[in-house]
This record gives structure tokens, sequence and C-alpha cells, in this order.
């Protein structure tokens, strides 16, 4: 957090005020850019725009058709649409403006059914007219009919939506090109208590552990090696009262992390394994989460070598492990009841003399051996140390790993949803619940037991991926293969594959490195229904 700041990478500033656009002040001491307000789709049988909570006190204010300005703008009053109206200086001291005094511009933006992805939606929408102001001032979100508890969830929607698609695209250190305007502060009128200001609080710390996930997925491999990551997320770790535990070369290779070891044997730069746990003083509840990534700093393919085009965006291999990260440290932000901890299984996957080789055989962690095939499949290798580890050293309660894990994920998916593989129906409906309440959903693949065989060694107790090259299903023979690896754990996979990466801005998400993943496992572990 430290490092952002002074790069100038911290979250924008958010505020409540219990005043309103017809009387606050604030309006008129000069400190605010734009007024924002909401409209809404037109109902069945009408023509017209709907105003939303402050639009036609604006209105009024300004002394504008800010609904027919809407209109002629071309909205529809969809989440995620937005439009500036630039209003006009006067010209000479004797001309006089109904909106002198005011904000130069309103900002209307579309808030579609009014649910909490809509306003989410419409967060984010605003934060992008918002790049480059200093202050707005925005009504969006306000619903004084909701009783306490929907009225909060509404303005996290709002703040968590603004705070995300204010993040700035990755730069590295000392670039000389300008950056990108910065989000402006954002007030929120006619929200003000307890419940409103905790929801502001959650949604700042959520926001804040997806873009360190954004962050470090986005560092170049010439910067994030395993060592590198490693003493990230030890430095981070502390800073926020973790226990933290790293295991180098000597340790890795003492404790038979032979899928690690074989994995980073390529490199000159060594694996890592490293454990970091958030453990609240006082727990109402029983119940320990462990939170698996895997962590690839690069992945070249090893000895089965990628297509150049194809490892360009390797860098993001390691997305699992900056999710895992961020999880935990998210977690103790906002002081979960549950223990959390996260093991990062981190290596760099490199063509070298002493790299792994198809046909060998890898004895992981627990003494498995595990006949290699492709040494582009290498995150089931190291996956498979650490769930073991995991599973037999930490006991959790529940298991989960997250992993940019296999092309067939997003082949059959796409960029919007994470592949989810667990046999336990009641973690899979949690899991789905809140990827839907977060705004990162999950679609429930199958665990097929039949196709364990595609996975039968004559040299080694399981092959790492199918020996039928026409068989398919590639992500769930991978899932398949880590499920050998957690025991009676209760256990779910999320390939991220799709979701961890996106060429294009679409809302909350920005192009580039997602942070997918730390909304639905902040969620699922904020969840006081959850019950590891």
């Amino acid at each position: 957090m430290a490092e952002r700041r002074a790069r100038g990478r911290q979250l924008p500033a958010l505020s409540l005020t219990g005043g309103d656009v017809a009387g606050t002040p604030l309006l008129t001491d000069g400190s605010v850019d734009a007024v924002a307000v909401p409209v809404a789709p037109a109902p069945a049988g009408d023509d017209h725009l709907q105003p939303g909570e402050g639009t036609a006190a604006a209105a009024a204010r300004y002394g504008i058709d800010l609904a027919d300005l809407a209109e002629r703008a071309g909205l529809t009053g969809a989440a995620g649409q937005a439009h500036t109206v630039q209003l006009p200086r006067p010209v000479g001291s004797a001309v006089s403006l109904p909106w002198d005094g005011l904000p130069p511009r309103v900002i209307l933006v579309g808030t579609g059914s009014g649910s909490t992805r809509d306003l989410r939606r419409a967060g984010a929408a605003l934060a992008r007219e918002a790049r480059g102001l200093r202050r707005v001032a925005a009504t969006v979100g306000v619903r004084p009919a909701d009783p306490a508890s929907a009225a909060a969830q509404a303005v996290r929607a709002v703040a968590e939506g603004y705070l995300l698609a204010a993040y700035p695209p990755y730069r590295a250190p000392g670039t000389s090109t300008p950056a990108p305007d910065p989000v402006g502060e954002l007030v929120l009128l006619g929200r003000d208590g307890t419940r409103a200001g905790a929801a502001v609080t959650a949604a700042r710390a959520v926001a804040d552990a997806v873009w360190l996930a954004r962050d470090l997925t986005a560092t170049p491999s010439s910067t994030k090696n395993p060592a590198w990551m490693a003493a990230e997320a030890g430095r981070r770790g502390r800073a926020a009262g973790l226990t933290v535990e790293t295991l180098g070369q000597r340790e890795l290779v003492a404790g038979g992390f032979g899928g690690l070891l074989a994995v980073g044997g390529g490199s000159a730069n060594g694996p890592r394994l490293v454990r970091l746990t958030w453990d609240p003083a006082a727990r109402t509840q029983t119940g320990h989460i462990v939170v698996v990534g895997k962590g690839i700093t690069f992945d070249t393919g090893g000895i089965s070598l990628k297509p150049r085009e194809s490892m360009v965006t390797m860098k993001t291999d390691m997305a699992g492990a900056a999710v895992a990260l961020a999880t935990v440290l998210g977690a103790a932000a906002l002081g979960v009841r549950h223990r959390v901890t996260a093991v990062l299984a981190l290596a760099e996957n490199h063509l070298g003399a002493s790299s792994y080789r198809p046909g060998d055989v890898v004895q992981v962690h627990g003494g498995r051996r595990v006949e290699v095939t492709n040494t582009d499949a290498e995150g089931r290798l190291v996956l498979a140390d650490a769930l073991d580890w995991a599973a037999t050293e930490l006991a959790p309660d529940v298991l989960l790993d997250v992993a940019t894990l296999t092309g067939a994920a997003t082949v059959a998916l796409g960029r919007t949803h994470a592949a989810l593989f667990t046999a336990d129906d009641a973690l899979a409906g949690a899991l789905e619940s809140a990827g839907e309440a977060a705004g990162e959903p999950v679609w429930r693949m199958p665990l097929v037991d039949d196709y364990e065989e595609l996975l039968g060694s004559s040299v080694a107790d399981v092959r790492q991926i199918s020996h039928d090259p026409h068989a398919g299903a590639g992500a769930i023979l991978a899932a398949l293969l880590l499920r050998r690896f957690v025991g009676s754990t209760r256990w779910a996979h999320l390939d991220i594959a799709g979701p961890a990466r996106s060429s294009a801005e679409a809302h909350e998400v920005p192009a580039g490195a997602t942070g997918y993943g730390v909304r639905l496992l902040l969620g699922l572990l904020s969840d006081p229904s959850f019950r590891p």
C-alpha cells in the first residue's frame, strides 16, 4: 500500500453527507466540479426516462430539463451509461445564468433496474466520467424508502464500482509517458449513518485488495520472480499483522516438494512456498479456510515450449497467487471471523539445462508419483505440492485453490465466468451465491469419475494429462488430478484462466489484469451464513 501511494496509485477519496442537491452548501463552495444524478429506463408503456433520487432537485436548482438532455444524448437509463452535460459560463458581467456559482458539469448516470449489479456498474460509469475532476457530488444509488440494510447495500455497490473502475493501468516505475488523469473524490449525498459508513469502509477494503491483485499480476516478470513475490507477500503480511512463513530451495528439498522443484528447476530464480495466516483474536465461529494460489511468475511452457504469441501474457500466470494473497490481506482488513490462510506456490517455468522433461516421473509432496507428459501443464504440479501440504499440515475446514490453470476453461466459459469444481453441494452453492453477489460469477463443472481412467499411468501413480490426445475435457481432467491431493478435506477448485485477464475494460473491470476472485472470496468469507 505504501509503495502504491508513493507512485500516486491510492484509491480515490470517498465520503458521505446527509445533505441533498436542493440545499447542501457543498455545491456553492467551489470544491465540487460536477454533480451526478441517476436516470432509469422508461417503464412499460412510457416513452420517457425516469429521474432518480435527486435528479428533479438538480433540474430545479440548475433551471434545466435534465430528462430532456438525457434523451437528447441517447441515454436509455441502462446501467453503465453516463453522459456529462458541460454547462456554459456567461459572457460579460451583465449576464446571469441559473447555474451561476454551481458546479459547471452535471453527469447523468444510468442505474438500470437499481439492482446491486446495476448500481455497481453505475458507480463504475461515474468513475470513468470523473477522471480528471477534483470532486464529484452524487445522488446515484440513494433510495430513501429502503430499509437501512438495503440502503447500505446500495451505497456499497456504488462505492465499490466507483473504486474498482478508478484503477489506473499499471505502469513500470520511471515510465516517461504521462499517466492517465486520476479519478476524483466522490461525495455521496443523502447518505450518512453507521451502516452507510460501514458499507463504504468495506467497499474500500475490498477495492484495495483487488487493486493489489491487479498490480501484482500486471508487474513484469523482469521484476516479479518467485523471490520478489515471496518478499512482497512477507512484507505486506507482516505489516498487516499476519503470521508469515516462507520455504526456500533448501526447505522445499527437505520437505519433498517435488512439483515446485521440478517446475522451477529450469530457472535461475528458484521456487518458493509462502504461507500467510490471519487469525482473529476472538472468533464467534470456528473455521479455518485455506486458499492456495498458483504462482507461476512466468511460463515459457518449458521444454513443451509455448508459441511466441501465447507467451506474451504469461507474466499473469501467477494471478491465482495474487488473489490468494489479496484475499488474506482483505480478510484481515475486514476483520472476518474465520481463520484464513493463503498458500502461494511460486515458480518460474523456464527452459534450461536443468528443466524437467516429458517422460519424467516427479514425486510430489506426500509421496505420490506423477508421470510428466507436458511441461506446459506445470500448474497442476505446483498445486499438487501445495494442496497436499495444506491438507495434511494446516488441517483446514475448507480448502480452496485458485489458478489460471487451463485454456479449456476459457474455451468453455469465455472471459466472464470461472470454472468451479467441487463435490460439495453446500460449498458450491456458497461460492455461486458469493460470486453472483460480488459480480464475479462462477459456473459449476462436473467432476466426471469415469474420466479418471484417462489419467492412468503404467510408470507412476498418475499421469499429468490424458493419455488420449482426443479426449478433450481438459479443465475437468486437471481438476480430477488436483482432487487426488486434498484427501477428505472439503475442497473447491476455481479455474480463473478466462476472467483473470481482460482484453478491454467493461464496467468495473479494466483491460489487462482483473483481480478476478478477490471479491468472490472476500464475499464468501464475509457472509454470515457461510459455515466452514
